[in-house]
């Protein structure tokens, strides 16, 4: 019982003031809870997908954000898998983090999609040429990795990630695992990033008053 109105009490603290983003509106309650890797931070995971025109514009802006958050918050990408044709961008997204490209290429990749228009982002073996390229890896190691073992257990990790989320869409930003928010959800890009601060500063508080009972 006391769980259940601690719980109550800490959504009820979404709403204080009409003026702050409101629950049900700018964001919502995950599907489920997802466990997140630190219990002891504040976990944020965008999900996305490269070939999409929204997640492309909000890059920047995370990039930035990302730089100025506290001590107590980590953050993480995570690629979108709702469908089959996204699953190419998502083992490019694990190839370049299992070949240490992602600082060189996460930026890359998303200009060739959607500023260049030279890459197909449902088309595996062109993202295999594109990354051994821009890379300079032998063609034979960029495929092993995007053929391997251990992308088949990511993609479903990212798959049953995403059903969990309750997304709808992309770019989603899942904050510790029990909240979504998203640019359709708070109206653009730089809105779903106010919306993010909001519920971690509240889940912030929510953690510093459990310390205190």
């Amino acid at each position: 019982m006391k769980k259940l109105l601690s719980a109550l009490l800490f959504l009820a603290s979404f709403q204080v003031l009409a003026a702050d983003p409101q629950i049900g509106r700018e964001f919502d309650k995950t599907l489920q809870i997802i466990p997140t890797d630190n219990p002891s931070k504040i976990e944020v995971t965008e999900v996305f997908w490269y070939g999409c025109i929204h997640c492309y514009q909000m890059d920047p802006l995370l990039n930035d954000w990302v730089k100025k958050l506290p001590a107590d918050v980590t953050f993480r990408r995570m690629p979108g898998l709702p469908q089959p044709t996204w699953a190419p961008m998502a083992k490019a997204f694990y190839a370049m983090e299992d070949l240490k490209l992602t600082d060189k290429l996460h930026g890359a990749l998303f200009d060739a999609v959607n500023k260049e228009k030279s890459l197909n982002p449902t088309n595996e073996a062109a993202a295999i040429d594109w990354i051994t390229k821009k890379s300079g890896l032998d063609k034979a190691k960029v495929e092993a990795s995007f053929k391997s073992f251990s992308m088949n257990s990511k993609l479903n990790q990212a798959a049953q990630y995403f059903r969990a989320t309750g997304a709808t869409g992309v770019p989603s930003l899942i904050i510790d695992g029990r909240f979504i928010t998203s640019s359709t959800m708070a109206g653009g890009n730089p809105a779903a990033l106010k919306t993010a601060d909001y519920i971690i500063n509240n889940l912030r508080a929510d953690k510093a008053n459990a310390v205190k009972k």
